[in-house]
């Protein structure tokens, strides 16, 4: 998992840096979009897959997505609450340093 989000950084710097490989138009699947993907038959008297392992295949693939989505989500949301517990504390680390200042 943790060599998902160093890679997912990466492509993230990557997309947003002068030098972006992927037009702007690019958008990760999501797992519906795996899940609706469908398939055509293959034509008779010809070799193929078989529709119900195609089909098991891409509900699995659809919910590791949607675990990788969801923990992404929640890291997002640690992340920001670590972010704004740091704000606070610096504001008032300033705000003590300041009175300390002003006593002298």
């Amino acid at each position: 998992m943790r060599v998902f989000f160093r890679h997912a950084r990466r492509r993230q710097r990557s997309v947003s840096g002068p030098t972006c490989y992927r037009s702007a138009a690019y958008r990760p699947l999501r797992p519906w979009q795996v899940r609706e993907r469908s398939f055509r038959p293959t034509p008779l008297g010809r070799r193929g897959l078989d529709p119900q392992e195609v089909r098991e295949f891409l509900d699995r693939v659809a919910g590791d997505l949607a675990v990788v989505y969801d923990a992404l989500a929640q890291s997002r949301r640690e992340t920001d609450r670590v972010k704004d517990a740091l704000r606070r504390w610096q504001s008032e680390q300033g705000r003590a340093r300041n009175e300390r200042g002003y006593d002298r």
